[in-house]
């Protein structure tokens, strides 16, 4: 028997040379059916059986080590192993809690938003799951305040499952009972960071705890143990119950296991969300596949892209070949993060689009730390000052001393003065734009307007684009 043979099909399939890696989709599988979303469609294409399945055929702590043995990392953004995060909530400590973290607002983010309006019961299915595994009795599901559509076919797919003993007291018959409250924040982008969101759902300010000791695990929703799982995350773990956790596991690389899901927006023929081979498909693979992207616009180049959501450094032309791979992004001085890949073609205007990123987080401070809270509104303001055609040769500098100030050495992973990342997310398309592009920053700083070929989008005062 050849090497080749004795390899699994799936790694066969990806090592053809110039051939793109499609598997089969796993949480968007039911996304071309237009019932997707209802309780009939949902159960005639499978839905259910993992629960049914575990509640009589496994033990909680079976379906807990299936989730550790596919090694599957959170989509939510730090991209912990999901299995080993259930493990540390202590033992015989209740009451306990699970919290789904549906406040997606990172900029560019939109794939928990496609799984929550067009596959909710699978979520619901997941939540459940979870909560018989780590042997909680209460869930949250807490939605962004303006994913309206969400929050609406979330809760009518909570009411069918209710009506249909899927949860509620002794779920299917067993001795096994969880409730599940539907929730929705202001569309605060704080909230997003788990312990802000525990202090959103207790009904205080959305504000991060300091950790330790506020770990969730330990002390969380109303100080009792917590796990706090993103959308995505906890959609796959009904195919991780009913497959298997090593069949997940061998899908993908070693090091970031499964399929995954990239919400690609920017410069691209067909924008959209993608679920892939993780750790397998490269950026250039997702861009210009026909089965993905299918290219960059009006066939040009690509100037810069966002790997992982806007608080992620930038990557360039010689970063495309990189695999989706956890490991290999993060070694090389940045992140997958959210999942929001933002792509910039050669025309791109990289100050507008930076004091964009930033004024964003600016606006989304929430004000408690000092060097957050003064640093990016100081970041904001020299920035539009540049694209005013007022900047100044000193501004350079000054934008970088802020950053520093915000988060010393300027190196990623950040270190921090603030207690969540979001200062040092506002320092990252500065040092990112600055180091790569500081001459299209000097060229506005002394003729007041981008360098020829960059289109300039015109920018009022309070940010909004001017239209002819």
């Amino acid at each position: 028997m050849s090497d080749q043979d004795e390899q699994p099909e799936h790694e066969q399939h990806f090592r053809v040379e110039g051939m793109v890696p499609t598997g089969d989709a796993i949480i968007t599988a039911r996304f071309d059916r237009d019932d997707s979303h209802t309780y009939d469609g949902y159960v005639s294409s499978g839905g259910y059986t993992a629960l049914r399945k575990a509640l009589t055929e496994m033990s909680a702590a079976t379906v807990h080590n299936e989730i550790k043995l596919s090694e599957i990392q959170g989509r939510g953004g730090a991209g912990f192993p999901a299995g080993i995060k259930w493990g540390f909530l202590p033992e015989g400590v209740y009451p306990r809690y699970v919290v789904v973290n549906g406040d997606e607002s990172e900029p560019g983010t939109y794939k928990d938003r496609m799984l929550m309006e067009r596959d909710p019961h699978q979520l619901i299915e997941g939540t459940v799951l979870t909560c018989y595994a780590v042997d909680a009795a209460q869930a949250f599901l807490y939605v962004r305040g303006e994913m309206a559509l969400a929050q609406e076919r979330l809760a009518q797919a909570l009411n069918e499952a209710y009506e249909r003993n899927l949860v509620g007291r002794n779920v299917l018959g067993s001795d096994f009972s969880v409730d599940i409250t539907l929730t929705w924040g202001a569309g605060a982008y704080i909230v997003g960071e788990e312990t802000a969101l525990i202090e959103s759902l207790e009904g205080e300010r959305g504000m991060p705890r300091l950790k330790p000791p506020f770990f969730p695990a330990v002390k969380g929703l109303y100080l009792q143990p917590t796990i706090v799982n993103n959308v995505e995350t906890l959609a796959n773990v009904p195919y991780i119950v009913n497959e298997g956790g090593q069949t997940f596991h061998d899908i993908g690389a070693p090091t970031s296991t499964g399929m995954r899901m990239f919400a690609v927006s920017g410069h691209v023929n067909r924008p959209g969300v993608f679920e892939v081979p993780n750790g397998v498909t490269t950026f250039r693979m997702l861009f210009e596949a026909p089965e993905y992207c299918g290219g960059v616009r009006d066939g040009r180049a690509i100037k810069a892209f966002i790997p992982g959501g806007a608080s992620a450094p930038w990557f360039y032309e010689e970063h495309l070949d990189f695999p989706l791979d956890k490991p290999t992004v993060d070694k090389a001085g940045s992140m997958l993060g959210s999942g929001a890949i933002v792509v910039m073609d050669e025309r791109t205007d990289v100050v507008a689009a930076c004091w964009r990123i930033v004024r964003f987080f600016a606006r989304e401070s929430c004000g408690k730390c000092t060097p957050c809270r003064e640093g990016t509104t100081w970041l904001e303001r020299v920035l539009k000052r540049i694209l005013d055609g007022a900047g100044r040769a000193e501004d350079l500098d000054t934008l970088l001393s802020v950053s520093e100030n915000i988060s010393p050495g300027l190196t990623f992973p950040p270190r921090q003065t603030t207690i969540c990342p979001l200062g040092p997310s506002a320092v990252a398309p500065i040092t990112s734009a600055i180091e790569r592009f500081r001459d299209e920053f000097e060229h506005y700083i002394d003729h007041g307007v981008p360098k020829d070929g960059i289109d300039r989008h015109p920018i009022t005062a309070t940010g909004v684009p001017v239209h002819a």
